[in-house]
Parts: C-alpha cells; structure tokens; sequence
C-alpha cells in the first residue's frame, strides 16, 4: 500500500519509510523489557492482552486522516506485537525440548512468514478490491480473535517462586550478556542476515519491481512475497538439520552467502521473467532465514539464567534491521529523486534505487563476515 499512502498523506520516501519505520522503533524498544516481564507475569496475560491493544491500534490507524496520527498508531501496533516472538520463544523454552529449540522456532519462523507473505499480493488484492484503511480493520479483527484465542490456549505462567528466582536472574544477567563479544557477533549476523527481508521485501521490493523491473502491481507483491515463502520452507529445514549434526556455524555460514549472492542478483542481473526473478527471491529467503540459528546459538551461548535478555537483545537487532534500513533507504531514494510523481507518489529510478540498496548488500556481507567468526556454542572452532 506503499503508493496509496503516500498519495493520501502527500509524502515522499523518506516520509513513508519513517512512517513504516515506527512500527520496528517499538518494537525494538521493548524487546529486553518485554523479556524481563515475560519473566514475571508469564506470556498467556501479556500475549492476549497485546493483541487487544494491536487491534485497538489497528483500527485508529485504518482511521488516521494524517501523517502523525498514523505514525503514532503504527508505533502502538509495533508495541504490541514486539511481545509476540519473545513470548512464543518463552514458550518454548519452559514447555519444550531443548535439544529441538532450533526446529521449533524454524518453525515459529514460519508462522510469521504466512502473516508476512498474506500481506503482499493477498493484502495488495485487498487494497484494489477496497481500501487500505478497510483492510487494516480487518486485520484488526483477526488481531482480536487471536487475542481470544492467546488467552485461552497459551499455558499459565510458573510458580510464584519459579518466576521470582528467573526474574532476579535475568536482571542480574543483563549487564553479563551486553558484555559478551561473541553474543554482538551472533547479534550483527541477525541484523545482517533479516535486513534484505525487513528493509527490501517488506517496503521497497514492490514499488521497484514496479517502475524499474517493469512487472505490475500484483506481479511485484507476489514476486516480492517469495522472499517470505522463502524463509516460511526453508526456516524449520534449517532448524532440522542444525539440530540434526548439532552444529550451528555451518548452517549460517552456508545460509547467509546463500543470502548475498541471491541479493546481488536480483540487483544487478537483468531480468524480465516473473518467474525467474521470483526463483531468486525464493533462494535469497532461503539463504537469509538461517537467521533464525541465531537465537539458538545464543541461547546456548548463554547460561539460563540470562536467555531471556539475550533473546531478546538479538531480536532487537533483528527487527531493528527494518527499523534502520527502511528510513535509512527512503532518505537515500529522497535524496536523488528527480521530482517525477505519478498520481500524487514519487517514483523514483534505477539509479537511485541501487545506490540505496547498497546499504543492504553491506548489511549482508557484514552477516557473511560474522559467521565465518562465530564459533560454535559447544566446540572451540
């Protein structure tokens, strides 16, 4: 819906990626203290209770007749869905085999890649078919029935004392994890491995497939959308065979130069077939969900007492992937805009597109540089 809001709110690139962007500045915020109250208060209360607020927001958004008033409600929806994964890997954590932790939350991966990939040609449909202030309530309402359904399915915290003694430990743990060298490498590889996905396909892929690549709307959204399916296949694979050989660094090695290369091609490769250049962002998902070893390798990195701020500092950067990269672009577009604009949004070209997605490719090959340093949590290579 990149056009229609930038057509409704009379902003540019910049705007519209700081506008996108608010959703992730929440969410970042809140992962290591949504960690901590994960902790204390258990995920049943605090997961239903977030998606009430996120159907609330949603709704205000739907409604907003200007730019800050749809920030501020964009802000709101990142606050509440920032308790989502964290909670859902407490879950796994206290309810779970470990020794399948990176299979469940390959799998858990997945799940946000549906939600992901429904919100490209599915949600692109939507908005042709209606509006998009129509379809963000109805995204509402099904917020609100998983809110419903949070609070009935999702098990009661610990006891009392159970969660005091892994509240105190985590706090005590905070200042050990942020010290921690090779906890900052398996973060920056997260960053670098989630930011094509967060700053590309889920803002800028389809506006340039559109007017650069020359495919239509609904050709971009789907194109685009294999970047999730992508990560929605391949994640709970990688998580298989990671626990499998019970090693970490190899799967991330292979996985983010997977990720590069299938980047640098769909950037510099010229392509005119949909579903040629749909095969690419497939594999570029591919090779970037391996991420999501990441939150193995530092929850084995970590004694248990700190799991829960370490998890939640790596998602922090993951997700802050989008929170950077997606202004970050907008302002590099911005800048070397040539003030054509059609039906009230900019457009912008070739040229100016690729000078700002080198900022990704830097991100993926800083990824590619941190596992090749990361060593495995329980050998000394």
């Amino acid at each position: 819906m990149t056009g229609e809001l930038m057509r409704d709110f009379h902003v540019g690139g910049s705007a519209l990626g700081s506008l996108s962007a608010m959703y992730f500045y929440a969410y970042v915020a809140l992962q290591i203290p949504v960690g901590l109250l994960m902790d204390r208060f258990g995920p049943r209360k605090l997961m239903s209770g977030a998606l009430i607020l996120c159907a609330i927001a949603s709704v205000s958004m739907a409604s907003s007749n200007s730019l800050l008033a749809a920030s501020a409600s964009r802000f709101v929806i990142g606050g509440s869905v920032a308790f989502a994964f964290v909670g859902t890997l407490t879950i796994l954590t206290k309810w779970f085999l470990p020794q399948r932790f990176s299979m469940y939350a390959g799998i858990l991966q997945s799940s946000g890649m549906v939600g992901a990939m429904l919100g490209q040609a599915p949600l692109r449909l939507a908005v042709e078919t209606s509006s998009w202030r129509v379809a963000l309530m109805m995204m509402g309402g099904i917020a609100l029935m998983l809110a419903i359904a949070a609070f009935l399915i999702v098990p009661r915290r610990t006891t009392p004392a159970e969660t005091q003694a892994s509240n105190d430990s985590t706090r005590r743990g905070l200042m050990s994890v942020l010290k921690s060298p090779r906890n900052w490498l398996c973060v920056l590889a997260g960053f670098g491995l989630a930011a094509p996905m967060l700053g590309f396909a889920a803002l800028w892929a389809v506006p340039w497939l559109n007017t650069v690549r020359g495919f239509t709307q609904t050709q971009s959204a789907g194109i685009a959308s294999l970047v999730f399916m992508g990560w929605l296949i391949v994640a709970p694979v990688a998580g298989w065979i990671s626990d499998r050989i019970r090693r970490r660094k190899v799967v991330l090695i292979v996985g983010s130069n997977i990720s590069l290369l299938g980047f640098l091609c769909i950037l510099f490769v010229d392509i005119s077939s949909p579903l040629l250049m749909g095969t690419l962002f497939f594999l570029q998902g591919a090779g970037g969900c391996t991420m999501v070893i990441c939150f193995t390798v530092i929850r084995e990195y970590n004694p248990q007492g700190n799991t829960s701020a370490a998890l939640g500092l790596l998602n922090t950067f993951v997700v802050g992937s989008g929170a950077v990269m997606q202004p970050l672009i907008g302002a590099a577009l911005d800048r070397g805009w040539q003030g054509e604009m059609i039906e009230g949004a900019r457009i912008y070209n070739a040229e100016n597109y690729h000078s700002a997605f080198l900022l990704l490719v830097a991100a993926n090959v800083m990824a590619v540089l941190c596992c090749l340093l990361l060593k495995e949590p329980h050998s000394n290579s």
